[in-house]
Order: C-alpha cells, then structure tokens, then sequence
C-alpha cells in the first residue's frame, strides 16, 4: 500500500478532528513559510538598506502581488476541490485530466501576468498614490516579482494538488527549504552584496523557482493517480471550465479581500513614507492570524473533497461542524495573543523610532 493511499484512507475513515488537526498544521506551517517570503525581504531590507526600502518592499508591493496571487491561490482550490472528489471516488484518468489542465493553466496564466506585471507596474503604484521616494524602488521590485510569477503559480498549484490527494507534509517540506534559501540569498545579495531592493525580489524569484521545481518533481516521480506526465500537459476545455467554476468564487473572494487592502494602502501612502514603513510591518504581523484561517479552510477543504467523492455525506456534514467550532477557538486565542504580545513585532523590521511609535499608535 503507498503512502499516498494510506493518506486517503485515513481522511474518509479516521476521527474527523484528529484527521483535521494532522492535515491543518502543516499547511499552517507551510503557509508561515510562505508569508516568511515576503517578511524576511521587508526585515532585512529594512535593518540593512532602509524605511524607504522597507516601504518598497512590504508597502504597495505586497498589497498588489498578494491581490494577485491571492486571486490564483482561490482558483488552484478548484483543482483541489475536483481532484480530491476524483482521488476519493477512486477514479484514475480523471484525476489526471484535472492535474495536467490545471498545471497547464498555472503555466498559461503565469505568462499573461508577467507580461501585464511588468508593463502595467508603474502605472498601478501610480494609481495607488505610492509616495515618489519609494515609486522607483517599488516599480523595480515589482517588475522583477513578475519576472517570476510563473514559478509561483506553478508552486501554489501544485501544492493544491498533492494537498487534495492528502499530502500536505511535502508542500511544507518543499516551502521550508524554499523559505531557507530565501532568507540565506536576502543576506547575501542585500546585505554582503548590497544590491538593495533588487537583491531582495532576486532572492524571491529564486527561491520560489526552487519550490516549485521541488512540486514538480514530486508529482512527476508519484506512482500515484495524480502523476505529472510533462507531455500530456494540456487544457482539457470541459475540465477547465469545472476548474474555474469551483475556483471562481474563492478566487473572487480574495479579491474583495485584497482590495480593501489596496485602498488602505492607498489612503496611508497618502501620510508619508513613515506611516507606510509602519504599516508594511503591521501587515506582516497581521497576517499571522489570516494564515492560520487559510489553514483550516484548505484543511477542510480537502476533508471533505475526498470524503463526498467517497460517497460519505454524514462524515462531510460532522465534519465541517467540527471545523467550524475549532476555527472559532483559535481565532479567539490568536487574537488575544496577537493584542497582548503584537506590538514587539514592530521591532524586528526597522529600528527607525519614527516608524515604530506611528506602528504601536
């Protein structure tokens, strides 16, 4: 028996909130290390360059780039959706039908928004009223982001796929080792090589490249139902539209997410580069409470992908009540702990005083 089908097995037959606790934290973790990819660049750059950099780096940026990929991330959980009621009907060719159009369309849908990405950055920091000491460094960063967007496409849907299936320690796996080289490339290309920014966004696009030929390899090596076959990548049309009709309204979701955080940022780009500083760290540490919520929800989303594909609809039902209640609790404790203990964050992106006081107020 393969390990991937001992996974299985255990989602549609083991106790449901132990089955979800095992899969929600890796994904946690795996989404810390995600959400690190964007903070080790706004720390380092901020301690080592400036606000003004930090401001480049964790400001408009990040708004922008989490807006998009957000959007991809919410479409990737169609795939997920329809490859996990496949792997839990026990239906082979179907499953590989969804893997290699949804790869395909990560591919495709990289090239469209590095291209739009790059020709489109001045403008959309422009429009956001990014401040003029910070507009040439964010366009720089931001160009270069795009340059590797396809790698981080193809990463996130990926890693969709191998979490459907129930393997959600590899994308973990493959996230930290990706995080790690990020981190050791932000200190030699920012701080030995002094390339500033462009250290920063080179540092990002590499490590991202190196999580996801690390997915795909992974699927390429499977002897599972979910194989990669690099020549039989391809969009099947009925397939597609079954992808994006499921993917849809979470994609949309994060949308209306990301851009209520596009017009704040806009409004505090409005107060100078100080309140900007200020906010690219509170945003860092904001997001710790949104990644544990995007855990469950994947966590969730897999559980009962599998188990309606396994025709077990009272074991759907039990469990979305049990993840509902065990969201509601974590929540409530990373909220107080957040409250109680989030203002010390400020310290580990700037030592700018200016910065941290606007920040703590």
């Amino acid at each position: 028996m393969t390990k991937e089908k001992t996974n299985e097995n255990r989602i549609t037959e083991g106790i449901i909130w132990q089955q979800l606790l095992l899969f929600f934290f890796p994904i946690l973790f795996g989404t810390f290390f995600q959400q690190l990819y964007n903070a080790a660049d706004a720390m380092i750059v901020g301690r080592f360059v400036g606000k003004e950099a930090l401001s480049a780096v964790g400001g408009s940026t990040s708004m922008l780039t989490q807006l998009i990929v957000g959007f991809f991330v919410g479409l990737s959980s169609g795939a997920s959706v329809i490859v996990s009621q496949y792997y839990g009907a026990k239906r082979p060719e179907m499953v590989g039908y969804a893997v290699h159009t949804a790869l395909m369309f990560s591919i495709l849908s990289g090239i469209v928004i590095m291209a739009a990405g790059i020709i489109l950055a001045p403008a959309m920091l422009a429009a956001m009223g990014t401040p003029e000491d910070v507009q040439g460094l964010s366009v720089i960063y931001l160009r270069i982001y795009f340059l590797g967007i396809i790698a981080n496409l193809v990463y996130n849907m990926g890693a969709a796929i191998l979490r459907a299936v129930g393997d959600s320690k590899r994308p973990l796996y493959f996230l930290a080792a990706s995080c790690l080289t990020n981190i050791a490339l932000d200190i030699l290309l920012v701080v030995v090589c002094r390339l500033g920014v462009v250290g920063a966004a080179l540092a990002t696009i590499l490590s991202q490249l190196l999580s996801a030929v690390l997915v795909a390899v992974c699927l390429i090596r499977t002897r599972d139902m979910h194989r990669l076959v690099l020549k039989e990548l391809r969009l099947d049309g009925r397939m597609l539209r079954r992808i994006i009709r499921i993917g849809l309204p979470a994609g949309m979701q994060s949308v209306m997410y990301g851009l209520s955080n596009v017009i704040i940022q806009a409004g505090i780009n409005s107060l100078g580069t100080n309140s900007v500083a200020a906010w690219a760290a509170y945003s860092k540490l904001d997001s710790v409470f949104w990644m544990m919520i995007n855990a469950f929800g994947i966590s969730v989303t897999t559980f009962v992908g599998q188990n309606y594909g396994a025709g077990k609809m009272e074991r759907v039902h039990r469990g979305v009540r049990t993840c509902m209640a065990m969201t509601v609790v974590a929540s409530l404790g990373m909220s107080v702990l957040i409250y109680r203990f989030g203002v010390y964050g400020y310290e580990l992106f700037t030592t700018d005083q200016d910065v941290i006081t606007i920040g703590i107020a």
